[in-house]
Parts: structure tokens; C-alpha cells; sequence
């Protein structure tokens, strides 16, 4: 007979919230073994004993078969004495210290719950039906360990049902903290015309009518509301363009299913699988036929998801459309609604009627955006479903807070080795969205019991963020803006030397004053050497361009022709007002307002305006979306660039206005520029490597969300055996920044230690 031993395992990760304890609990009983586990607010801790045999096989499957939204990142395991225990039972959680283990992500409804709403009484068509594997966590927790108590699930007593299976260890929702059903559970209410539904079978008839009369509701959705309209419905569409003062930006769609998202995209293998993984992003797919409806205006992408809530399985089993408009609740820069008298009060007078439930949400959430970019999914907007997942780093980071970037703002916190990004905040510069960002700092502090001691910011001296770090009262560690942008994706890959650095955006504070953006660093975490940059060009009207990308276009015609680009036969020109191109000419001339700026995002501004693509931008980097969504592919050629440091691109530009006056198609032309960026990278990294012997090549900032650029980079640098990294679970946008300030800053405050 074998000998009985007992270990004491302990696990960290991803191992809280997501059914972690009901199947340790059935992988005991499989196993034969007695013990027991339990959540600690630093981990999960498990103890076992049994028959010598049967304990490593134990462990085994409990390092490879966990739930799919597991993820264990480290085992512990240590003998322990045995105890002659006969069941293998979980104990109540401890909270024993400030450390904290990982915090689940909301997760997609599981096929399981689904198949539930069909067959299980008391679940019958529930809308908030979840179990350990499946539903809300991020957006209910209050406080950490994760237990019901500690959700705004608190406010709903569990009815003898849910009670008896949140019991049975056996049960798929034994410990399910947001456990519920039709008699003890939230419920929906119907706003409209004045009188409110409580009835779910009315209230999903009353919605199915709204959607096929073309109307427009506001739906309480896992981490926020959303404005919901049919995506077939043209006047619908343009009505809640005008409710979300929403011009040109595309809206993303919901399909019924994945055969109905095929009908409108192509969708790659590894599309496939991020559209139907628990996470349910929205995916960046390439446009197969237009929507009806308008919803991308002009670019070839389509942003698609598929459902992951009950109620919009119950709603698609309805509806005649195989396709719904899922967008934020909010106007333009606005933070997502999440409070129902808020929706009721702001949302209320712009849709047709409001749906609401009766549980709070504590922690916004917008819908994740991904782009598969070389095979690998990119994360462009990290929130819902990703959020509050760490990054774990290899140094010490435990106690710094960095405050990101002025757009497109996410936060970071350090908390022992883990380095944890906050949802997408948004843009600072609207007041509701800096209360936002104030508001979820303070609530991240509190959840991982954490007061900085150190605090990262970006070198400009006006962003929001900056000014946020430098007022609290604690030592602050400037950044340089595109370092941090690569420190960034060091860190998701482990990176900690020096390498080839590639960053290109649109705007970020140089050590020279200037405005920064297509940079060639040597770079490591702790210092970086610029090598090179695009020649710096004059951006008339200082950040009116933004917004008037023609004053982009005419200063790189300045800057190529001087006046005699009044003399070109372009339609940009002829079409600009006379008095206009006057006045910024000669403030070309003074240098009036003109600041300097090497920032890839406005060269690519400045070509699409020239082009006819885009000389007035209604959205964020609407000039490059454009000008990547008109390319032609199979196009090699490519223009020639004055040769040197910096580089100068006068002579595409002039190469640029000879196709056009030759009427050489757009498309052509937008991919010979594209070919020529891809190819000055391409020689300059080049260089670089011949004079560092560095191999490492980090690709980021928001430029790197090009497809075409990124991946024709990435395969000309493979061919040459470089290892180009181009970041896959953080944004190489703005919206990644943090992580990269918070590194800097951990190895700053290491070397003053030493």
C-alpha cells in the first residue's frame, strides 16, 4: 500500500473569479484526494493528501487543464505533514496582508450558461445567467478577495436554488460569486414614452420592434451603456452619427454569429479565434462587401464582434437583422455612461428608449479593440476583457504609479513584479474624462492596496497627466515620450538591453523642445541614444492641424517648392481658399505659429491631404486610416528619399505631386509612399544594426497600427534575420505608455539604490 503524503501548493496568476475552485475541487474527487483550498487575497492556496502515486498527477493537471480564462503563472509546491483529512473541502477566503493576487477580467458568456437558458427552470431565457466560467467580474468588484460580498452582487440575496448550487462543490456555480436567476437576480427595465417595462418577455418584443423601426436605444451593457440601432438601417446609422456627433469615425458592429460577420469580411484563421475567444473583442477585419447601413464611410476595415452577454443572444434570436450598431454611451469624449439615472437624465433626450438593470457597475469598461497584425493578434484599445490582467516584469516595480499620456490614457500601477494597466480612460482634455482617470487611480490604489511612493510622468509640461503626477506630493521621474513607448514593449517581452528602437507617431515632447514622432533610438530601459528622425516640418496653426489636416499638406508643399506650389495644378490647391493659403503661407515664411514636428502621424496627414483623401480630419488619425484603406496591393515600386540625417522627404513629396499632375491613381500612389516609409526604415535600421551589432528591433507608437506598414517591416526584417517585436497584449499606441514610464522609472529608482 502506498505511503500517504501532503503538500502544501500555492498558486498565483489569473486563479480568482474565474472557476478556479470548483475544479480543483472536481480534479481532487477525480484523483481520489482529500484536502482542501482557499482564496487568500495574495493567492490560492491548496493543500493535499493522499496515496504517494497519485499526488503528482494532481499537480500536473492542475498546471494543464485549467479553465480557459485561467492563467496560472506560478506553482509553488512544498511538502507539508498529513492530516488524515476525509474530503476534500474550500474554506473561506483570508484577507492576511497588502499583497493581492490577479483580479479576473469580465468574461463572455460560456456555452454552457447558454445551453442553460434553454433547458434549467428557474433559468429560463435569464439574461444575467453566469456561472465560475462565465459573466462579470471586473466591472462588480468593489474590494479583493474576490467574494460576493465585495461586488455590487451584495445587494441581491441568493434564493434557495442559487443558494444550493453555490454550495454543492460539484455544481458548475458552486462559489459563482454574481450566481443568479429569475427569482433572486437582477432585472432589466424598459424606459420609453414615458412608462417603464419590467416584464422580460415584453420588454425583449417592445426592443425587437424599436430595432426594426429603425429606432435608437440606449442598453446598459457589462461595463457601461451602448447605443444599440439596426446596422442594415441607413437613416438609423446617420441619426446616431448626429446623436454622437460622430462624422466620419466608423461605428462597430455586432453580428448575430460568425457566418454573418463572413458575409461583410474576410476573416482569417486567427480573426476567428479572437472574435470567438472568451474576451470578445471587437476585431479590425478587412471589408469583403458593404454594410448597407454606412457604418465604416469609405475605409475598407470593419470593426466586428459577436455577442457575449446573454441578453443579446436572447435579442439576435429575435431580430431580423443579422447585425447591430454597438457603440459607446457617451458623447463625443466623453467617458461610457454607467450610471442608470445618468443614462436616464443625459441619454434620455437623444434615443428612443433606454434599458436599464438594477446592478451597478463600479468599474467602467469600453469593448476592447484588436487588429491581427503578422498572425499575431494587437491589442489597439486594451479594456473589457484584458483589464485589470498584469503584465508581469522581471524588476521591481512595487509602489510607482505612472500616469500615461494626455490621449488615449491608460494608467499603470506596480505592484510587486506585476505591472497593472488600467481600462482605456480616454482623452484628458474633457473634464468628465479627467474625473474619470481620477476617480479609477483612486479606486486602483484602493483594490491593490497601494500608495505610491514614486510617481512616472511624461516629460511635456502640459498634459494633464503630467501635471496630475506633479501634484501629489511624492518624487516624480520625467519620461521622454517615445522611450517610454518602447520601454513599453521591452517589457511585454522580457526585454532588458539594448535595442533598435522604431517609434512612430503623431506628437510626443522631445528633449529638444520640438515635437517628436518618427524616431530611431538605441535604447534600453535605462537611457536612450537618438540615431535619426524624419526632417522636422512646420505644423501652421499648431495643433489646428490635428483636425485641418490641409495646413499639414500646404507646409510640405512649402517646405518642397517654396511659393511656387501656388503655381502647381493640384485640385488641393485650387480648391483651398485664396485668402487662407495667403495668410499660412506667410506665416510659413515668419515661422508665425509654426511649431516643429518630425511626428510620422503628420507626415501621413499631410500626403492624404494632398492626395484629396482626407484635408479635414473628423476623428482621431482619420488622414492615415484613409490613406492605408485606399492603397492598392501588389504595388513594389517605391519613391526615392533625399539620402541623409535627417530624413529629408522633399523629394517624395515632389515625386508624389508629379503622379498626381500625371493622374497616376491614388491608390498607386498611397502604396509607392507607404512602400517608401517601409523602405527608410528598412535601410536606416540597417545601418544601425551594421554600426551596434544590436539585432532587436522594437516597432511601436500608434503609426505601427498600419497593417500594411507593420507587416512589411516585420517581413523585411526577418529576411535579414533581425527579430523585429511589435506589441500584441498592450496598445503600441499612447494607450501603452504607462507601462513603459513605470519601467524607466523602476530601473531609475534601482540604480539609485545601488
Amino acid at each position: 500500500m502506498n505511503e500517504t503524503i501532503a503538500l502544501l501548493i500555492r498558486v498565483q496568476g489569473r486563479v480568482q473569479g474565474v472557476g478556479f475552485r470548483p475544479f480543483v475541487y472536481r480534479l481532487a474527487t477525480h484523483h481520489r484526494i482529500n484536502g482542501w483550498i482557499m482564496n487568500r487575497n495574495d493567492a490560492v492556496m491548496i493543500k493535499i493528501e493522499g496515496e504517494a502515486d497519485r499526488l503528482p498527477f494532481f499537480v500536473e493537471d492542475l498546471r494543464n487543464h485549467a479553465p480557459v480564462a485561467a492563467q496560472i503563472d506560478e506553482i509553488t509546491v512544498d511538502n507539508d505533514f498529513p492530516e488524515n483529512l476525509h474530503d476534500f473541502r474550500i474554506l473561506d477566503s483570508q484577507d492576511l496582508s497588502d499583497d493581492t493576487s490577479e483580479i479576473s477580467p469580465d468574461i463572455a458568456v460560456c456555452p454552457d450558461c447558454l445551453d442553460d437558458l434553454k433547458k434549467q427552470p428557474c433559468r429560463l431565457d435569464y439574461p444575467f445567467i453566469n456561472c465560475t466560467n462565465c459573466g462579470p467580474r471586473f466591472s462588480i468588484i468593489r474590494d479583493f478577495p474576490y467574494d460576493r460580498n465585495k461586488t455590487t452582487m451584495s445587494n441581491f440575496s441568493m434564493c434557495r436554488t442559487c443558494r444550493t448550487e453555490y454550495d454543492t462543490m460539484s455544481d458548475r456555480r458552486f462559489h459563482a460569486q454574481p450566481i443568479a436567476c429569475n427569482a433572486c437576480g437582477p432585472q432589466y427595465t424598459l424606459h420609453a414614452g414615458g412608462r417603464k417595462e419590467e416584464d422580460f418577455a415584453a420588454i425583449l418584443s417592445a426592443v425587437v420592434s424599436f430595432i426594426g423601426e429603425g429606432k435608437i436605444i440606449a442598453v446598459k451593457g457589462l461595463g457601461g451603456f451602448h447605443l444599440m440601432c439596426d446596422a442594415h438601417n441607413h437613416h438609423a446609422v446617420t441619426r446616431l452619427r448626429a446623436v454622437k456627433k460622430r462624422e466620419g469615425k466608423p461605428f462597430a458592429v455586432m453580428f448575430r454569429d460568425l457566418p454573418s460577420a463572413r458575409e461583410y469580411a474576410r476573416v482569417s484563421e486567427e480573426e476567428t479565434a479572437a472574435l470567438e475567444s472568451w474576451i470578445r473583442p471587437i476585431v479590425l477585419l478587412e471589408s469583403k462587401k458593404k454594410m448597407p447601413g454606412g457604418v465604416c464611410l469609405g475605409l475598407n476595415t470593419l470593426g466586428a464582434f459577436l455577442p457575449y452577454m446573454p441578453f443579446h443572444y436572447l435579442l439576435f434570436e429575435k431580430l431580423d437583422t443579422d447585425a447591430l450598431v454597438l457603440t459607446s454611451g457617451n458623447f463625443a469624449g466623453e467617458p461610457i455612461v454607467i450610471d442608470n439615472d445618468a443614462a436616464l437624465g443625459t441619454l434620455r433626450t437623444e434615443v428612443d428608449a433606454v434599458l436599464t438593470y438594477n446592478r451597478d457597475i463600479f468599474n467602467r469598461s469600453d469593448d476592447s479593440v484588436v487588429r491581427v497584425i503578422g498572425g499575431k493578434d494587437r491589442v489597439t484599445r486594451r479594456s473589457r476583457g484584458y483589464v485589470p490582467s498584469p503584465v508581469r516584469v522581471s524588476m521591481d516595480v512595487d509602489g510607482i504609479l505612472a500616469t500615461g499620456a494626455e490621449l488615449s490614457n491608460c494608467f499603470c500601477i506596480g505592484k510587486g513584479n506585476h505591472a497593472i494597466l488600467s481600462q482605456h480612460i480616454g482623452d484628458l482634455k474633457n473634464a468628465e474624462t479627467y474625473a474619470f482617470y481620477t476617480e479609477t487611480i483612486g479606486r486602483f490604489q484602493k483594490l491593490y492596496r497601494m500608495n505610491p511612493s514614486l510617481l512616472a510622468v511624461d516629460m511635456h509640461p502640459d498634459y494633464l497627466s503630467t501635471r496630475y503626477g506633479e501634484d501629489q506630493g511624492v518624487a516624480v521621474i520625467g519620461v521622454q515620450h517615445h522611450h517610454a513607448h518602447i520601454a513599453a514593449c521591452m517589457a511585454e517581452y522580457g526585454l532588458d538591453e539594448s535595442v533598435i528602437g522604431v517609434c512612430f507617431d503623431g506628437t510626443g515632447y522631445g528633449t529638444d523642445g520640438n515635437i517628436w514622432g518618427s524616431e530611431f533610438m538605441i535604447a534600453g530601459l535605462d537611457d536612450f541614444r537618438r540615431y535619426a528622425h524624419f526632417d522636422y516640418m512646420q505644423l501652421p496653426g499648431g495643433d489646428k492641424v490635428s483636425a485641418e489636416t490641409w495646413r499639414t499638406g500646404l507646409s510640405l508643399l512649402f517646405k518642397a517648392y517654396g511659393r511656387d506650389f501656388l503655381n502647381l495644378d493640384l485640385p488641393f490647391v485650387r480648391n483651398l481658399d485664396k485668402k487662407v493659403i495667403t495668410l499660412v503661407t506667410e506665416a510659413l515664411e515668419k515661422r508665425i505659429n509654426t511649431p516643429l514636428s518630425s511626428g510620422c502621424g503628420r507626415l501621413f496627414d499631410g500626403v492624404a491631404a494632398i492626395t484629396g483623401l482626407c484635408t479635414h480630419a473628423s476623428f482621431h488619425a482619420e488622414g492615415p486610416m484613409r490613406l492605408e484603406s485606399a492603397l492598392a496591393h501588389g504595388i513594389s515600386d517605391r519613391y526615392e528619399a533625399d539620402k541623409g540625417k535627417p530624413m529629408c522627404f522633399d523629394s517624395i513629396i515632389r515625386q508624389i505631386v508629379q503622379d498626381l499632375m500625371q493622374k497616376t491613381p491614388v491608390p498607386v500612389i498611397s502604396a509607392r509612399f507607404h512602400n517608401s516609409i517601409i523602405w527608410a526604415i528598412f535601410e536606416t535600421v540597417g545601418k544601425m544594426r551594421h554600426e551596434t551589432g544590436i539585432t532587436k528591433v522594437v516597432l511601436t507608437g500608434g503609426s505601427f497600427q498600419n497593417k500594411y506598414l507593420a507587416e512589411g517591416i516585420i517581413s523585411l526584417l526577418s529576411r535579414e534575420e533581425m527579430k523585429p517585436y511589435l506589441a500584441s497584449k498592450i496598445p503600441c499606441n499612447d494607450g501603452g505608455i504607462a507601462l513603459g514610464q513605470l519601467m524607466v522609472a523602476a530601473r531609475q529608482r534601482e540604480k539609485t539604490k545601488k
